[in-house]
C-alpha cells in the first residue's frame, strides 16, 4: 500500500489529508452498523452487547486487509440484506440456532477463499459482460439514493395500500435532512471539496440544535465483552443436509453482492482498465473472502464491501490510506461508541442521496440498441431497489444474460465462466425460501 500510495502522491492523483478526509466521511457514513446490525441479529438471540464488538471488529479487520493488502479505498462491514436473511429467514422462520448459521457463513468463507486462492473469482469476474458491469454500478447507485431517501423521511416504506409512499416532509428530521440535502447538492455542482461530509456534519448538527438528536452525554466507554459470541460457530450443524440450503444461499448472495459492489465501486472511482476489468481483482476479493471467516469467529454475519465507501470515493478516495482511516476510525468506536455513532440516520442519508445520483452516470454507457444486453441490465437495475436486494437484482441479470443470447441465436458469446455464474444464479432461486 505504501508503494503505490507514494505514486499516487507523487502523480498528484491524491494527497495524505483527501484519503483522510475520504475514510472520515466513508466512516461517518456507514458508522449506523454498529447499531444497526446488533439491533437486528438480537432477533435472532445473538447478544447484542458482544454483537456491537464483534461487528467492530470484523468491520475493522476487514477494512483493514482491503487497504493494506489490496490497496482499495472500499470498506468492509457486516452486510445489510444478509443479516436479516440470517436473522428472519434463516434463525426465526427456518428454526435453525444463530450458531448454525454462523457456521454456514464460515463454510461460505471457506469456498470464497479457496475460490479466489486458486484465481477462480478473478475469472468469473472477468467474465461479467460490460453492460451488467455499468447496470452493477447504476443499480447500486439507485438502491443506495432509495435508501437514503427512506433514512430522511422523503420514501415511507409499508404504506397502506401500496409498497411505498411519499413520506411525512413536514417532520423535522425530514426537514433539517432536505435543507442539509440541498445545500450538498449545490457544493457537488460547484465542485466544492468536502460536500458530502459538509452535507452529514450539517444535518447532525441541526438535529442537535433542534433537540431531535441528543448530544452524547458521554464521550468513552469500555467495550462490551466478546465472550457470549466468540468461537460459537456450530460448523457439524451447518454440515447437515438441512443446513445446505442455507450454505448456498449465504454463499451466492455474498459472491454476486461483493462481485456487483466492487466493479459498481471500481466503475465510480475510475479504478477500472479499458477493458471494464478491475486489476489484481483477486487481492480485493481476498480481504473479502478473509473478513467472511473472521466474522462469524468472533460472532456477526456475511460481511464484504460496503456500497457507503462510494461516499469516501467521491471525497477524493484513491488508495488504501482511506480504508485503513475507516478501520482505525471502527477500532476508536469499541471506546468512543457515544460520539461515533450518534450520528442519526437522516444525517448519513443526506449522503446516500447524494452519492446515489452521483453513480446514475454509467447508465449513459449502457447500449440500448442490443435488447439482449440491455435487458438484462434493467432488470438488474429495478430489482435491486424492488427487492430490497443486491443479490437479487444481479443474478436476474446473469439468467437473463446468457438466456437472450442463446435464444437470438448468438449463444457463442457467452463466455463458459458466464454460464458457471447464471448456473450460480439459478441455484440461487432454486433453494431460496420464498415467503
Amino acid at each position: 500500500m505504501i508503494g503505490a500510495l507514494r505514486r499516487a502522491l507523487a502523480a498528484g492523483e491524491t494527497t495524505l489529508a483527501t484519503e483522510v478526509r475520504a475514510g472520515v466521511a466513508t466512516f461517518i457514513t456507514m458508522a449506523y452498523i454498529v447499531v444497526v446490525n446488533p439491533a437486528i441479529l438480537e432477533a435472532a438471540g445473538i447478544p447484542r452487547e458482544a454483537s456491537v464488538t464483534a461487528t467492530i471488529l470484523s468491520a475493522a479487520f476487514g477494512t483493514l486487509l482491503m487497504g493494506v493488502y489490496a490497496n482499495r479505498p472500499f470498506a468492509i462491514a457486516p452486510y445489510m440484506g444478509e443479516n436479516a436473511f440470517i436473522a428472519f429467514t434463516v434463525v426465526k422462520g427456518m428454526g435453525f440456532p444463530w450458531q448454525t448459521a454462523l457456521g454456514a457463513i464460515f463454510l461460505a468463507g471457506i469456498a470464497f477463499t479457496l475460490l479466489t486462492v486458486f484465481r477462480i473469482r478473478g475469472w468469473l469476474a472477468a467474465a461479467l459482460p460490460r453492460s451488467l458491469k455499468h447496470a452493477f454500478a447504476v443499480g447500486i447507485g439507485l438502491f443506495v439514493t432509495f435508501i437514503g431517501l427512506n433514512d430522511i423521511g422523503v420514501v415511507a416504506l409499508g404504506a397502506p395500500g401500496a409498497p411505498v409512499a411519499l413520506g411525512a416532509l413536514r417532520a423535522p428530521p425530514t426537514l433539517i435532512a432536505l435543507g442539509a440535502l440541498g445545500v450538498t447538492l449545490v457544493l457537488m455542482a460547484r465542485r466544492v471539496t468536502g460536500a458530502l461530509t459538509i452535507g452529514i456534519l450539517l444535518a447532525f448538527a441541526g438535529s442537535m440544535l433542534a433537540g431531535i438528536t441528543p448530544t452524547p452525554t458521554a464521550l468513552l466507554s469500555a467495550p462490551p465483552s466478546l465472550a457470549p459470541t466468540l468461537g460459537q460457530l456450530d460448523i457439524a450443524g451447518a454440515l447437515t443436509l438441512e443446513a445446505l440450503p442455507v450454505v448456498v444461499i449465504v454463499f451466492v448472495m455474498a459472491f454476486v453482492d461483493t462481485i456487483g459492489t466492487l466493479f459498481g465501486l471500481s466503475a465510480h472511482a475510475g479504478l477500472l482498465d479499458a477493458d471494464g476489468n478491475l486489476p489484481d481483482v483477486e487481492r480485493p476479493m481476498l480481504a473479502d473472502a478473509l473478513s467472511n471467516l473472521f466474522a462469524p469467529i468472533v460472532g456477526t454475519t456475511t460481511t464484504g464491501a460496503y456500497i457507503e465507501s462510494a461516499v469516501g470515493i467521491e471525497e477524493g478516495g484513491r488508495t488504501g490510506l482511506t480504508a485503513v482511516v475507516v478501520a482505525l476510525l471502527f477500532l476508536l468506536a469499541l471506546w468512543a461508541a457515544p460520539i461515533l455513532t450518534a450520528v442519526p440516520l437522516h444525517a448519513s442519508g443526506v449522503a446516500l442521496v447524494a452519492i446515489g445520483v452521483l453513480m446514475l452516470k454509467p447508465l449513459a454507457a449502457l447500449d440500448t440498441a442490443d435488447a439482449t444486453e440491455w435487458i438484462p441490465a434493467l432488470f438488474t437495475i429495478v430489482l435491486m431497489s424492488f427487492t430490497y436486494n443486491i443479490g437479487v437484482g444481479m443474478t436476474a441479470g446473469l439468467l437473463l444474460h446468457p438466456l437472450l443470447k442463446v435464444a437470438t441465436g448468438r449463444g457463442r458469446q457467452v463466455p463458459a465462466a458466464l454460464w458457471v455464474l447464471a448456473v450460480l444464479s439459478l441455484l440461487f432461486y432454486l433453494v431460496y425460501p420464498y415467503r
